[in-house]
């Protein structure tokens, strides 16, 4: 027995290392881990990166510097609800019927947090919410949208801000709020690490949105703008009585970038902590805004046209950053078009799940990301639907009205209470005179503005966004051949997408 032993340590040590060796390679496919932030109201231009005068942006300067910059990021809606819906379902907003702000997405509709549910995450939400109340009974809230845990507001909010965990009551937290929501979402990554899942964490900050404010030390950084800019005044909500009111340009601007400064700070906890506990690698970390620049803060650093409200670029172009170093080595600038519809087939190519049986309308990413010479061949889709036009005066209700009632409280006064109600509408049947409103056709060379109906040629602008991109010169006379064969694909995708609102998808 004792002239085998020696032989039956190196058979155990054999078999001990060979029984290892899968674990390593498990180390080498786990799933990433999913981190996807959003501004709310923060447009392409408010950021140094991209040349503006006064805003410090050290945290997303420093993103831009060594992950990938995408230069045409886009919002899938110049409006705050419907971006949302693209982000959630990888869908255009008009399929589920969300028009506008306060206007929710349907409960049948597939999110980022169900794909991932099926792969092993555990996925949470933090912030504004805003397609649908977020208390537990609401059946399009962050639970019911497949998110495992949620602290979450019905619209935005400021300093000290009230918010429902896990669709309970109300509570108020005192503090800034993106430093607040960052601390939540890295609590929430903790406790998911420790049991051993992948995580996704969702976080939709309610910053910058007016009305404004900001901590002392922030304000302080921006105690130099210009005394010029009071020479105007710009319209927006009083945090003290919750309506409308007038207020100096400079003050105003004062406090939203503030407000802008303690996001990118906020931003910056999540990236140190995620270095920190050498989860960087391997975590997919994106930050993008949610529409472009509002009125009320579009007078300076501007170089593209319009404003949030408006398919021009300056309604939909939006700070686009991702950063994975397990994927993304080198710092690039990526030049193909993208938006928020293209999240969900990008993280469903991540966690390789089945994408959703339903028309789609984003793309997935995974190829730019991996190769950033490629060049997009799909077209990216925009439109305002009216909705004043496709519904009665007595519209049926998608969703029964008490749980569209939301809960949480903020600043702004609507409808004679600081509360939010959402709407969705059924829509039975798909008439001609739906076509209409404000849409877009975009590729990553044209874009085709249309306005009114579908075969009005009155309101027809082209625009060469490579060596136009204030979109100062139409030049849809000379291209008539490719105006049309754009306006034909816009029929075509409106088709499918009136088609999806009347629920034929679910």
């Amino acid at each position: 027995m004792h002239k085998i032993w020696p032989y039956l340590c190196f058979l155990v040590l054999v078999i001990s290392c060979s029984s290892q060796e899968p674990e390593e390679e498990n180390d080498e496919t786990t799933l990433p881990n999913i981190v996807l932030l959003m501004g709310d109201d923060h447009g392409w231009d408010e950021v140094g990166y991209n040349g503006h005068p006064f805003v410090q942006t050290p945290v997303l300067d420093e993103m831009a510097r060594t992950g990938m910059r995408f230069d045409r990021f886009y919002s899938a809606h110049p409006t705050c609800s419907p971006t949302r819906a693209s982000f959630l379902t990888g869908r255009h907003p008009n399929r589920c019927g969300t028009f506008s702000p306060n206007w929710s997405m349907r409960p049948e509709e597939i999110s980022i947090a169900h794909v991932l549910k099926n792969a092993g995450y555990r996925s949470a939400h933090f912030g504004k919410w805003h397609v649908g109340p977020v208390k537990k009974e609401s059946p399009t809230s962050p639970g019911a949208m497949g998110f495992d845990e949620w602290l979450s507001h019905d619209n935005f909010f400021e300093l000290d801000p009230v918010l429902s965990r896990n669709g309970e009551a109300p509570q108020q937290f005192e503090g800034e709020s993106s430093e607040l929501l960052i601390d939540e979402a890295i609590q929430f990554i903790e406790e998911t690490q420790a049991g051993g899942q992948p995580f996704m964490v969702v976080v939709w900050f309610g910053s910058p949105h007016e009305p404004y404010s900001g901590l002392p030390e922030d304000l302080a950084l921006y105690d130099q703008l210009p005394d010029t800019l009071n020479q105007d005044t710009v319209s927006l909500t009083s945090n003290e009585t919750g309506q409308s009111t007038r207020r100096p340009l400079r003050d105003v601007l004062q406090e939203r970038y503030a407000e802008i400064t303690a996001m990118d700070r906020a931003i910056g906890e999540m990236r140190n902590y995620l270095e920190e506990q050498d989860l960087r690698n391997n975590t997919m970390l994106l930050y993008c805004g949610d529409n472009g620049t509002p009125a009320s803060a579009n007078r300076t650093g501007m170089t593209i046209r319009d404003q949030k409200g408006s398919l021009y670029e300056g309604g939909i172009l939006v700070p686009g950053l991702i950063e994975w170093p397990a994927v993304i080595s080198e710092p690039v600038v990526n030049k193909n078009i993208a938006s928020t519809s293209d999240l969900l087939p990008t993280l469903t190519a991540i966690a390789d799940q089945e994408m959703p049986d339903r028309p789609v309308d984003g793309v997935s990413l995974m190829p730019f990301l991996e190769n950033p010479q490629l060049e997009r061949e799909d077209p990216i889709f925009f439109w305002k639907f009216a909705a004043g036009n496709a519904f009665d005066d007595a519209p049926k209700p998608y969703i029964k009205p008490e749980l569209q009632e939301g809960t949480t409280p903020l600043a702004k006064m609507m409808d004679g209470k600081y509360t939010r109600t959402f709407r969705n509408y059924v829509y039975p049947e798909v008439s001609p005179s739906d076509f209409g409103g404000e849409r877009v056709v975009m590729t990553n060379r044209f874009k085709l503005v249309l306005d009114g109906m579908a075969t009005d040629d009155l309101n027809v602008e082209l625009y060469d966004l490579q060596n136009d991109r204030a979109e100062r010169s139409n030049i849809a006379g000379e291209h008539p051949e490719l105006v049309e064969e754009m306006r034909e694909e816009m029929q075509a995708w409106q088709e499918t997408v009136l088609n999806s609102l009347t629920g034929a998808d679910y």
